[in-house]
């Protein structure tokens, strides 16, 4: 399974592809009745039936689409009148409503397309009048605003109904028990994913709980295959539900999912596991394995898995669930894929050296089709297949035995499709969201982004105007006719930018990956890091343990200080003079030998700095960027003479070049990248450079200084210069000879520095200061508390500094303020006092006893 996970995308598919292509004669016969379900399902489709029509009208390729996702996301949650007809206002004024006027064959669409294009106009309408016209627009908007403001609530509800079967299960039973809903199995999903904190958790898993004792009484005997039953996310069940916190999640998860399969059983209903991202794979097989295994379920076959086609170990992922089997048989539910976007951006911002996911649709259907018929071959599986797809549908209706299958469809779409072959020798279960409008955010915006596109199959499967050929187009077929690779559109992830390799990162997730990370970070842990001088040494110790010494470092003399200016300033012309392109190599040398030392860096990076495993590993591949990037500006921007346009326009050329001596001073919070980055944008342009960095990191600056100095930066280039801001920072901004500072840490201080540089005599020479500050951050009621805590202020614990003070939160509502206080508290166990290079410690340092007390009140 491993082997797998970001397999070339060509070596992936291969005997994948093999295992999907037919026969010619049933190729015949695939396409034959793809067409025949094809027809029927335009023959059966009701306009306004299901979100179709609407996803067709206002897709995420139009700025209609894009307005409404966003009142979508953040209308339902605003409890007052005034912030809602603002948000009304930003987001309905603008797009271009009546274009859609008519053009939908739904009454619904079209009334929608109207009540937005009249509320654009009222609330546009003010905007651009004056006098009399402007009197009237608010007279206008007065009247109107209250009558928008209820008709786009209730469009949005209406909306969401379409998505969602009900907002209780007891409704959405109702629902599935009356007229059309008869014909359908159901599985129930109850919306809440991502718990942020344990009474997040504790509530969903009450949620599942109620849920299904409900759905078991609607059952009334019908078992896990025939009766209804209940999704579960694991996400729901624990707030760490992530690889670096296996050891505190799988056994929490493995007693929540437990009881929940427990009431399962004694419901006599089924209970499936839902597929989430990539990285949670092994800990979910890890979860599903233990619960599976547990005595009080003998004699119960309703536990099931959903297995993503889009993920490259797919196939290993089957083989494993039907080896687990033993004397039951595994529901396995087979779907294409929700979170492909996702996997795609999380590689490419970790760095990775591959997909786990096919970069190209045809290749997933490939993949499904191949996994169908290897689940159909083993008999200790019960093989459920949801799709969309006529295709798909078509294929196994051709090669399944009738009834020893059901396929499986979301909740508002697909139903032409099923129109025709829905019954005893094809079943169809529909996974039905149960929730709260408020909750429906996560999964409306997975299912516009998987169907509100205008190539997606939902789209083309009811449009007329789109052949039928192109339709039941065979996948197969597709990939053989373009080949195995890759999308030639999505660069891998170590290839992300055109011009400069991306830095490489490390799967920590991955299990063959991070106890060789450990392993090696634990052998860098014995070496001696002290760094060589003539002044006082002084012992570096760690700052989460104070006993425990990492190396000493020497602070700079005033005599090493005038020393180290002399040669720089008597050598930065010869480094100008090698040239951009020169520059260029030894940078980029640099930066591949900063890589293969991560170990030792990352090592001292925990052990001097503090900075946990994942901010350390973010850390190494920001300098490396840094180096490769002003390498790519020395070539580009140092290689010769420049045309560059004058002030009035003539053009003039140009040798650019160097100014002498920078000093580049840098942050304790940041001490390799910020440290790497200026230097090697001094270094870049032709200038030497005095580096000094923070008092507290020197042996990380000097090892990273090492591999410039062994790269070939000349030590009449480049010189190292720890020690306090008084004693060696306060001597360089002072100092003739500098003739340029780079600076990032506090506002007071870069005030200091300007004044000091001002008040020196002759031309005032460049000061580029990078300065911190308190920020604000306004929560209103449209933000979605979860987000808060993510994005921005879970984040802002690793990457703003690792000792917390203080926090303060502005909230301008009282409800928003109490979730994200909530999900804080509940984060404040990820505060803890630990060893920095554990990949289960969040925060290593010690917390002070003033932070300890601002977050204990």
């Amino acid at each position: 399974m491993r082997a797998l996970h970001r397999l070339a995308e060509a070596e992936a598919l291969a005997p994948l592809l093999d295992a999907a292509s037919p026969s010619p004669a049933l190729a015949a016969r695939i396409e034959a009745r793809a067409k025949t379900l094809v027809r029927a399902a335009r023959a059966a489709y009701r306009p306004g039936a299901d979100v179709t029509g609407f996803l067709r009208e206002f897709g995420l390729g139009t700025a209609e689409g894009v307005a409404l996702l966003c009142l979508a996301e953040a209308l339902l949650r605003i409890p007052d009148a005034a912030t809602a007809d603002r948000l009304i206002e930003d987001r309905i004024g603008g797009p271009d409503w009546e274009a859609h006027l008519g053009r939908a064959d739904s009454l619904a669409v079209n009334a929608s397309a109207f009540a937005f294009m009249l509320s654009g106009r009222v609330l546009a309408f003010e905007q651009g009048a004056e006098g009399a016209r402007s009197a009237i627009g608010r007279m206008v908007r007065r009247l109107g605003e209250p009558v928008i403001r209820a008709a786009l609530r209730r469009g949005m509800r209406v909306l969401a109904r379409q998505f969602v079967l009900g907002r209780t299960i007891d409704e959405a039973l109702s629902r599935a028990a009356t007229g059309d809903g008869k014909r359908w199995r159901y599985s129930f999903d109850m919306l809440g994913e991502a718990a942020k904190t344990m009474k997040d958790a504790e509530r969903y898993q009450h949620a599942y709980e109620s849920a299904i004792g409900a759905i078991g009484k609607a059952a009334a005997g019908r078992g896990p295959v025939e009766g209804p039953g209940i999704s579960v996310k694991l996400s729901a069940l624990h707030p760490r539900y992530e690889p670096l916190q296996e050891a505190r999640c799988v056994p929490a998860l493995i007693a929540s999912l437990g009881r929940l399969a427990r009431a399962a059983k004694a419901a006599d209903i089924g209970l499936t596991v839902d597929a989430e991202e990539a990285e949670r794979l092994e800990i979910s097989l890890d979860v599903f394995a233990a619960v599976r295994d547990d005595p009080a379920l003998d004699g119960w076959d309703g536990l099931g898995l959903a297995v993503q086609a889009y993920q490259k170990r797919a196939p290993a992922v089957i083989d494993w669930v039907a080896g687990i089997s033993g004397p039951h048989r595994v529901p396995v539910r087979l779907v294409k894929g929700a979170y492909w976007d996702t996997e795609i951006k999380l590689a490419q911002v970790q760095g990775h050296q591959d997909y786990p996911v096919f970069t190209r649709k045809a290749a997933t259907d490939v993949s499904w089709l191949a996994l169908a018929r290897r689940m159909l071959a083993r008999p200790s599986l019960r093989p459920a297949f949801a799709t969309h797809n006529a295709h798909s549908l078509a294929t196994i209706l051709e090669l399944a035995e009738p009834g020893t299958f059901e396929m499986q469809r979301l909740h508002g779409m697909g139903e032409p499709l099923y129109e025709g072959v829905v019954g005893p020798d094809c079943p169809v279960r529909v996974y039905a969201p149960v929730g709260t409008h408020e909750d429906l955010l996560a999964y409306l915006v997975r299912r516009l982004l998987e169907n509100g596109a205008n190539t997606s199959f939902v789209h083309r499967l009811v449009d007329p105007a789109v052949p039928e050929d192109a339709v039941i187009a065979d996948p197969v077929a597709r990939v053989r006719a373009s080949g195995l690779g890759p999308n030639p559109r999505i660069r891998k992830p170590r290839d992300l930018y055109p011009d400069r390799q991306n830095s490489e990162g490390l799967d920590l997730a991955d299990r063959a990956v991070a106890p060789a990370v450990l392993a090696a970070i634990r052998r860098a842990d014995g070496e001696d890091f002290s760094l060589p001088g003539t002044g006082p040494a002084r012992e570096i110790r760690e700052p989460a343990d104070r006993r425990r010494t990492v190396g000493r470092a020497h602070d700079a003399t005033a005599a090493e200080i005038d020393a180290a200016l002399g040669r720089l300033a008597q050598g930065w012309r010869a480094w100008d003079r090698a040239g951009g392109p020169a520059r260029a190599a030894i940078l980029e040398r640099a930066a591949t030998a900063l890589e293969a030392d991560r170990a030792a860096l990352l090592s001292l990076l925990a052990r001097e700095a503090g900075r946990t495993l994942t901010d350390g590993i973010a850390e190494v591949r920001e300098a490396v960027d840094f180096l490769r990037y002003y390498a790519l500006r020395a070539k580009e921007d140092f290689a010769g003479p420049r045309e560059l346009a004058g002030p009035t326009g003539e053009r003039n050329t140009w040798q650019l070049g160097g100014r002498g001596v920078f000093a580049a001073i840098s942050p304790w919070n940041f001490p390799l990248s910020i440290f790497l980055g200026q230097v090697a944008a001094a270094l870049a342009a032709g200038n030497a450079v005095a580096a000094k960095p923070a008092e507290q990191t020197p042996l990380v600056a000097g090892r990273a200084l090492s591999h410039l100095w062994a790269a070939g930066v000349p030590e009449t280039a480049l010189a190292f210069l720890p020690g306090d801001g008084p004693g060696v920072g306060a001597a360089l901004i002072r100092d003739p000879r500098i003739a340029g500072i780079a600076f990032t840490g506090g506002t007071e201080t870069a005030r200091a520095i300007a004044a000091v540089i001002a008040a020196r005599p002759g031309p005032i020479i460049p000061l580029i200061a990078e300065t911190g500050g308190i920020n604000a951050m306004i929560v209103d009621s449209s933000a979605l508390a979860e987000q808060v805590v993510t994005d921005a202020l879970a984040s802002a614990f690793g990457s703003a500094g690792q000792r917390c003070s203080a926090l303060r939160l502005l909230c301008l509502q009282e409800e928003i303020a109490d979730r994200v206080l909530a999900m804080l508290a509940g984060a404040a166990e990820t505060l803890v006092i630990g060893d920095p290079r554990d990949p289960a410690t969040d925060i290593g340092p010690v917390i002070d006893e003033e932070a300890r007390q601002s977050l204990a009140a």
